[in-house]
């Protein structure tokens, strides 16, 4: 990435934190949203810029955690991880993710983007513009920030008479004054390596949680007279998840995100509002999905297919030309020029042949190749 506009990139992505408000067993970076795991989404804004090196910063069920993202992430991301062991804040999370990133953490200006792992919606070409303006600006610090009408819960953004960011404060320890800055911060930042190590070890948890507040490298920066800029975004979009209600929310703006793009690229939904499609579906030209269709994570669709009313395919695979109606399919292969359904259910390993009809309330297991007759259903 040197030869770029903005140099060589390092990320941090902290997913350390234990997520008790979603109030389940399975931690927080692992709940799924169109089809990934949100701390995936995470990882993929970072797609345009290519990182170096992506540090995840793991704690609870760190295990577990790391052995989802490796098995999911891009292979351009260079995934790898550092554990928190225990739960200081998130400047003490920042500091263990810089443990990841290899060379001299003294005498490198390269870019380092820390990112929180429960920020799902976050765009690649916000990144880029944070990083873009980072690098141009020489900025030690960039902060990606927001405008709210209500900014409660959230730190506030401090400038100074020159518009450079002077401190981030936390809601817990603002004063009357500070409390109504509508700027709020959405904790992803852009870092000179070379200072940000030092001014991260000059921090320290004297505040209302008794954490060591990653914000608090921002006062340090600017204090040292180091110039902090920021990048405002579009608050919808950097929104974190942290209960199921905030997830469902952040699901539905994907989901719709998801589906403008297919309709842009020749696909006709019926009503996009009732079609729901994973974010590694792979659609093809002239498809047409009805109301009720739910096509989930690697699954493909051929050109000119029909697929719906009512119909669920997991990972599977439908030929050109093929219309498969109120079925339930879980990695199966349908061939082109069938017609599948209605009420078909299709176990994993089924392979429907190519120009096949099933015929209502069809049920196939492993191998199995529909004749062109409609089946009696056992």
């Amino acid at each position: 990435m040197s030869d770029t506009d903005h140099g060589t990139v390092f990320a941090i992505v902290l997913a350390a934190g234990h997520g008790t408000r979603m109030r389940s067993n399975r931690p927080k970076p692992l709940h799924r949203m169109c089809g990934r795991p949100i701390v995936l989404h995470a990882i993929w804004a970072l797609c345009d810029v290519l990182p170096e090196r992506t540090v995840v910063v793991v704690g609870n069920s760190a295990e577990r955690v790391t052995k989802r993202v490796q098995e999911s992430s891009p292979e351009w991301a260079n995934v790898v991880f550092a554990e928190q062991a225990e739960q200081r804040g998130t400047g003490d999370a920042a500091l263990a993710g810089l443990t990841g990133i290899p060379g001299d953490d003294l005498d490198d200006e390269s870019t380092v983007v820390v990112l929180p792992g429960d920020a799902p919606l976050l765009l690649p070409s916000t990144i880029v513009e944070l990083v873009t303006t980072h690098v141009r600006s020489r900025n030690a610090a960039t902060v990606l920030t927001a405008v709210v009408a209500d900014p409660t819960g959230y730190g506030r953004v401090i400038r100074g008479p020159d518009a450079s960011v002077r401190a981030i404060v936390e809601e817990r320890d603002t004063d009357d004054e500070e409390r109504q800055v509508t700027e709020i911060n959405t904790s992803v930042y852009a870092f000179r390596r070379d200072l940000f190590s030092p001014a991260l070890r000059r921090i320290s948890p004297h505040n209302a949680q008794s954490e060591y507040y990653l914000t608090d490298v921002i006062a340090v920066l600017s204090g040292m007279g180091h110039r902090v800029g920021g990048v405002e975004a579009d608050a919808a979009e950097t929104r974190g998840v942290n209960d199921r209600w905030q997830l469902a929310l952040a699901e539905r703006e994907l989901r719709a995100r998801t589906n403008r793009r297919w309709l842009l690229e020749g696909v006709t939904m019926l009503d996009p509002r009732q079609t729901f499609v994973d974010v590694d579906v792979q659609l093809g030209r002239d498809v047409t999905l009805y109301p009720g269709t739910i096509l989930e994570g690697t699954t493909t669709i051929g050109d000119h297919c029909t697929i719906g009313p009512q119909t669920r395919l997991t990972d599977c695979a439908v030929g050109v030309s093929s219309t498969v109606a109120n079925t339930v399919g879980r990695e199966a292969e349908i061939g082109s020029g069938c017609t599948v359904g209605p009420f078909a259910a299709l176990e994993p390993g089924t392979h429907v042949a190519d120009g096949s009809v099933t015929g209502a309330f069809y049920t196939a297991g492993i191998d199995t190749a529909a004749s062109g007759a409609p089946a009696d259903g056992s």
